[in-house]
């Protein structure tokens, strides 16, 4: 049998605003909604299904784009002043090139540590 990621549940305060900046940053399509979540979808029809709560504790996201998407998460970021990160405890401005790939790290509104990465940790380079 094979396991694939199917989906993961986003607390937020603002579900609506949470899906919606992870969507635009990534150049993803609109949220849709099912139930009682605002779903961002992502490869291979896995989602992440944002979710109203009072209690947010920052979370981390990791999500592997290829370089010219990269580039664009970046220039996104940039046009709406969020600083990004080489590091997952934010203490150094930029991005890292881990593995002969590029990666970086940035806040969502609610807090969540959400990464991007062109090549898998551990991948080599």
């Amino acid at each position: 049998m094979a396991v694939e990621f199917n989906h993961t549940i986003v607390f937020t305060r603002d579900q609506q605003g949470g899906a919606r900046f992870l969507a635009d940053v990534l150049g993803l399509p609109e949220p849709t909604r099912f139930g009682p979540f605002e779903v961002v979808t992502v490869a291979h029809g896995a989602s992440l299904d944002f979710m109203t709560s009072d209690q947010v504790t920052p979370q981390h996201y990791a999500f592997l784009i290829t370089e010219d998407e990269f580039d664009a998460v970046d220039k996104r970021l940039h046009d709406r002043d969020i600083t990004t990160y080489a590091d997952p405890g934010h203490r150094t401005i930029g991005f890292n090139t881990h593995d002969g790939g590029r990666g970086m790290y940035f806040d969502s509104p609610e807090g969540h540590n959400l990464e991007v990465i062109t090549r898998p940790y551990g991948s080599g380079g």
